[in-house]
């Protein structure tokens, strides 16, 4: 992991039309913040062969991301490489580790563009991995992007097994510390080539409609109609319902979805499906949501839900939340943001288990979800070495292994 304490810039990326997006800790304190006027911010581009410099002033500047005009043909032309860095109010120019290429460009682009994709920051979730990818394939994601933040499981091996079986996902590095905004605003920026939306989730969160247990096998019908909405919605909400332990003193090993059965009466934070197309310019997001441009604006649907899984057995949930890739609370043992949602009500700072854990956070007994994924997966479909019947449009077979046969569904 890479940490500092100054400003820094710490990546870059060139967007379709030659516009780059410079990411930075320092210039912008909190999220949201959108610094103006913008030519306070330069941006600085210096050839590796020549030593040329070219100056010019930020397009936008909001959180981490500040969005800068293309180096000039001329210092561009003679260097393979150019460094970008940033120069605020006419100070020194900030140490910088982003490089412009000519050959820099989207991280992916596909023959045809996907309807719906999946975005997520992860940092050591690879035992959660198959049963999260697994499932959000077989109702409609046709492809998954990885912001790796620093994992040190086997999360390269859980990925390949899973791209091997026909699942479209692709691991990218993010090693940066407090830059979960920066990280979905790349991902947002570099991918409208290849998605027309985006669900920005977590690993530990699964879109589900009550009304879906009612059929016999998902299908990617199911996240398709939730995105047939007027032409001028950029942004679709789906309130979050948190999960509690529900009993459990371990991991279940027949996966979150089976094992966890019992929320929380009241959602209190939502979860965004995007059009990556109506997305601002400035790629101000504050995780949940983001900024839309001029003439989009946001809807909810509430017959769909995102079931989060937040407070799991206490050994998951106290690895979990030691070192998160959040914004507001890095180590939630730092007496620090006390009454920010990421925050467990009850527990303070302590990493002691509280006494009763394994039954708190439960309102309401729910099995809805439960009984779907046994109709449509078999039981274990989040367990490793489990025996595991993936059922899907065109196979009923049963399968062995970590890995279902990949949902083409």
């Amino acid at each position: 992991m890479l940490n500092w304490n100054d400003t820094l810039v710490f990546d870059s990326a060139v967007l379709h039309g030659g516009d780059v997006l410079v990411f930075a800790k320092g210039p912008n304190r909190r999220q949201g913040v959108i610094r103006t006027p913008t030519a306070n911010v330069q941006c600085i581009y210096r050839g590796s062969a020549d030593g040329s410099e070219a100056s010019v002033p930020a397009i936008t500047s909001g959180q981490q991301v500040i969005r800068c005009p293309p180096p000039p043909p001329p210092l561009i032309s003679g260097n393979i490489d150019t460094h970008v860095t940033l120069a605020l109010n006419g100070e020194e120019p900030v140490p910088s580790l982003a490089i412009y290429s000519l050959h820099q460009a989207g991280l992916s682009v596909t023959r045809q563009r996907n309807l719906i994709c999946a975005c997520t920051m992860v940092r050591n979730v690879a035992k959660f991995l198959q049963e999260w990818v697994l499932y959000h394939a077989s109702i409609g994601v046709g492809q998954f992007y990885l912001y790796d933040n620093g994992s040190e499981d086997d999360l390269a091996d859980q990925v390949a097994r899973l791209r091997s079986s026909g699942i479209n996902i692709l691991t990218v590095s993010w090693p940066w510390t407090k830059t979960q905004e920066a990280g979905l605003s790349h991902c947002a920026a570099l991918h409208q080539d290849s998605c027309q939306w985006m669900a920005f989730i977590d690993v530990d969160e699964f879109i589900f409609s009550p009304d879906w247990n009612k059929f016999e096998k998902p299908s990617k019908s199911m996240l398709e109609a939730l995105v047939l909405v007027d032409p001028h919605v950029g942004q679709i909400y789906l309130p979050c319902y948190d999960f509690g332990p529900s009993g459990q003193t371990t991991h279940p090993q027949e996966g979150v979805c089976q094992g966890y059965t019992c929320w929380m009466d009241k959602p209190l934070r939502h979860k965004s499906l995007v059009l990556l197309d109506a997305v601002a310019d400035s790629f101000v997001n504050s995780v949940h949501h983001f900024s839309l441009k001029a003439g989009f604006h946001f809807a909810w649907n509430l017959l769909v839900h995102v079931n989060h899984y937040k407070y799991q057995a206490w050994a998951e949930f106290k690895s979990k939340f030691k070192r998160r890739v959040s914004t507001f609370v890095a180590d939630w043992s730092d007496p620090v943001n006390l009454q920010s949602y990421d925050r467990t009500p009850g527990l303070g700072v302590d990493p002691i288990e509280p006494a009763g854990w394994a039954e708190s956070f439960c309102e309401i007994k729910d099995k809805t979800m439960q009984e779907a994924s046994v109709r449509w997966f078999g039981i274990g479909l989040g367990g490793r070495g489990s025996r595991t019947k993936a059922k899907s449009e065109g196979s009923h077979g049963t399968h062995t292994g970590d890995i279902a046969p990949s949902p083409s569904l």
